[in-house]
């Protein structure tokens, strides 16, 4: 998976970019994205504005496609870092959702099948 990272307002220094790709890459595991796919991740880091000094100051925010499916997050946060940890933790709870979304489907229609098979025998 390939990270491009952005930034507004601040400078990105070594061990910003280097709390991002840590973060982001265990991101990777709840993707699944398919052999030939190498999916890309943008993440753009910033400050919202640089005349505040206190409060959600920092925003971070997410885009990645997967399989045609298109996941976005942003969380806006004090702290840099603690913004960071939110974009990764709601990322991960929109991919495990989808794809909890997908395997129920494929078991749903797999329980149809089996009870259209179950009245089909005459019983």
């Amino acid at each position: 998976m390939k990270i491009k990272i952005t930034t507004t307002n601040i400078d990105l220094t070594s061990a910003i970019e280097s709390y991002v790709d840590e973060k982001m890459k265990s991101v990777e595991k709840f993707a699944i994205p398919h052999q030939s796919e190498n999916p890309i991740m943008e993440v753009e880091i910033g400050k919202t504005t640089n005349h505040h000094q206190s409060g959600d100051v920092f925003r971070a925010e997410v885009n990645m496609r997967v399989r045609g499916k298109h996941f976005r997050a942003t969380s806006e946060e004090s702290d840099l870092y603690a913004a960071i940890d939110d974009v990764r933790n709601e990322l991960v709870r929109e991919l495990s959702s989808h794809k909890d979304k997908a395997r129920t489907l494929v078991r749903r229609g797999a329980g149809m099948i089996k009870n259209m098979l179950r009245f089909g025998r005459g019983e």
